[in-house]
Parts: C-alpha cells; sequence; structure tokens
C-alpha cells in the first residue's frame, strides 16, 4: 500500500467490529459447516490488529520464503514456509475441487496479501506476521489439521494443491514495487466495493471492477428475518449512543439507503440516526453490507447480495472466471487493476 506504515495504520483505524468476534470471524466458515463457501481478509492491518499482545523483535527483517502466524487457539508462533502457507490459506479459503486456475490465484492473492502484512509488522517490531485459527479452518490450515479435515481424500487433495502451489512458486502481486493488499471475499454484490467504503483509504487497485459471475454463488442471495423485539435488541446493543427513538411505529424505522457505485448500503436512516451499511452489517450479523430491509406482518424482512466486505477478488468470481477459460494472471489482472504480476 504505497509502502508506507502511514497508510497501513490510516487503513486499520476503521476495522469494524462484529457482536461476538472480529470481522476475520465474520468472514468465515463456522467452525463446523462445510467448507462449501468461501471465506475472506479482514482490513488490511499490522499484527497488533489481532488484539493479541505483541512482543517486540528486535532487528527482524522481511523474509519472502517463510512467514510467523500466530496460532490463536495455541498462542504458539508457527514458522511456515511459502510454500506451505499457499497450500494452507488456499485449504482454508476454498473447496479442494474448485477449477485449478481460480485456486492459483487465492494463492497468489493471499501469499501477495500476507508479504504486505508481514512488512507492516516486521517495521512495527511485532512478534508475528499473521494470526490465523487453523483448528478451525480460519486463514491457513496446517498439514496436521488437513490430515483430519479430508480424512481420506487428504493424499489426493494435498498433492494435487502441492502441485498448484508449485506452479506459482515465487508469483507475487505488486503495487509501486512492493506486495498490494491484495483483500479479496467470497462473492461480491455483482459489483466489487471500492476500499475507502469499508475502511478508510483509496487504494487505486481497490477501487471495484464488474463481477457478474457473483450471482452464481452458493447462498448469494439470502433472506433473514427479525421480529420487532430482536430488531430493537440488535439496534441497542450496537447503537445506544447514537440517539435512536425506537418509540415510534417500526414501518417507519428504516429509511431509504443511500447506495455506493458497486450497489452496497453507503449509509440508512434509522430511527432517527443516520448509519452505514457496514455497522448494520455488523449489528444484525449481516453476510454483506448489500441489502434491502422490508417490514410487514411485525417482522423485518432483511436479503442480502453476496458474502464478505466485497473488496478485491471475489473468489467466486475467480472460479467463474476460470471456468470461462482464464487464467490466474488473467484473473488477478481484473480483481487489482493497474497492479503487476511478478514470476521469477
Amino acid at each position: 500500500m504505497k509502502k508506507t506504515l502511514l497508510c497501513m495504520m490510516t487503513f486499520a483505524l476503521l476495522t469494524w467490529l462484529v457482536p461476538v468476534g472480529g470481522l476475520l470471524l465474520a468472514e468465515a466458515p463456522l467452525p463446523d459447516a462445510p467448507l462449501t463457501s468461501p471465506a475472506a481478509t479482514p482490513a488490511p492491518g499490522t499484527a497488533a490488529d489481532s488484539g493479541a499482545a505483541a512482543t517486540p523483535v528486535p532487528d527482524a527483517s522481511p523474509d519472502a520464503d517463510s512467514l510467523r502466524v500466530l496460532d490463536e487457539a495455541t498462542g504458539e508462533i508457527l514458522t511456515v514456509s511459502a510454500r506451505d502457507y499457499r497450500i494452507g490459506a488456499a485449504a482454508a479459503e476454498l473447496p479442494a475441487d474448485w477449477p485449478d486456475e481460480a485456486i492459483k490465484a487465492q494463492m497468489v492473492a493471499a501469499w501477495s496479501y500476507a508479504l504486505f502484512q508481514q512488512q507492516q509488522a516486521r517495521a512495527a517490531g511485532q512478534a508475528h506476521d499473521l494470526s490465523a485459527d487453523p483448528a478451525r479452518r480460519q486463514g491457513f490450515m496446517t498439514r496436521e489439521v488437513l490430515e483430519s479435515y479430508w480424512g481420506v481424500d487428504f493424499e489426493a487433495n494435498y498433492a494435487r494443491l502441492a502441485a498448484l502451489a508449485d506452479q506459482v512458486d515465487g508469483w507475487v502481486v505488486q503495487w509501486q514495487g512492493a506486495p498490494a493488499a491484495c483483500c479479496y471475499h467470497a462473492s461480491s454484490c455483482g459489483h466489487t466495493e471500492a476500499s475507502q467504503n469499508v475502511w478508510t483509504e483509496s487504494l487505486a487497485y481497490l477501487q471495484g471492477v464488474d463481477s457478474p459471475w457473483d450471482t452464481a454463488a452458493d447462498g448469494w442471495e439470502v433472506t433473514v428475518t427479525y421480529t420487532v423485539q430482536q430488531m430493537t435488541d440488535a439496534l441497542q446493543l450496537n447503537f445506544a449512543d447514537r440517539g435512536l427513538d425506537l418509540s415510534g411505529e417500526p414501518a417507519d424505522w428504516f429509511g431509504a439507503p443511500t447506495l455506493t457505485a458497486a450497489g452496497y448500503v453507503a449509509s440508512q436512516p434509522v430511527a432517527g440516526a443516520e448509519l452505514t451499511g457496514t455497522e448494520l452489517r455488523g449489528a444484525l450479523g449481516l453476510r454483506s453490507a448489500a441489502f434491502t430491509v422490508v417490514y410487514a406482518d411485525r417482522t423485518f424482512s432483511v436479503t442480502t447480495h453476496g458474502y464478505g466486505h466485497g473488496v478485491g477478488l471475489s473468489q467466486w468470481g475467480a472460479r467463474g472466471m476460470a471456468l470461462e477459460g482464464k487464467r490466474c494472471a488473467d484473473i488477478l489482472a481484473w480483481y487489482y487493476p493497474g497492479t503487476t504480476l511478478v514470476q521469477p
């Protein structure tokens, strides 16, 4: 991100929270769910954003061959090779039977994002570069976890991902000569979102592109319902200090939203307060900030399109492009326009 820690820290300031856990948990599959929906990156941030206590590391320097990954479950800092990280990150993000070129694009995006995070973490003297929860299949999976998760399919799946990882060995997406913040998500609303509409920093290569393949994603359109009491509780819990007035008719609580160019909710009047789409997404536990709210029969129905923050590479979009014959490099160039794909 233009190689400056200042931009990085600015970007991290607006990482939004969700009930019960941070953004990483909200974007990832549930621990016991089948891995049919991909996960996604949190906002780019330093290792300090994980909430764990940081241990200064004197004289630390970036290492393009390995990462220091904090296992959130055990507190152990793992030293993970580039190859193992590409395999473990792709396995945590995508089903093993997805098209080769989509998996390769995910591997390169994840590795580029990891190198970006590594630069920021080590410049700040942090003890680890990234955080993950391998046992819960979030962010990265170790070989041991994969053996348990894949069972009898382990050997075949691991061999396939290892071969794909070797094909993209050393590939990095760069922006102005440094690793790019290659954010990714499961599926967009049909057009990916601009970075500044989710966080704070406007990045030239994260300004949004058409992603029509996403409408074929599993669970692309989902409707959840809330009773009046459930909606009241959620709004009061999250926005008690925002001057909400819930004394009127529930039918009048939600006004007409303002949308971003991509179609996500930028802001929405709610009971006299002006709330952002990302705030409401967090408060209501929604899959996406591309949503509509309808009230009828004492029930709020909220319909979302897509899954994730919507910034950067759409994993379902990458799948659709791969099925159309597009290569890994084509996919990365589409979702990170203006970047350079460095290959050894």
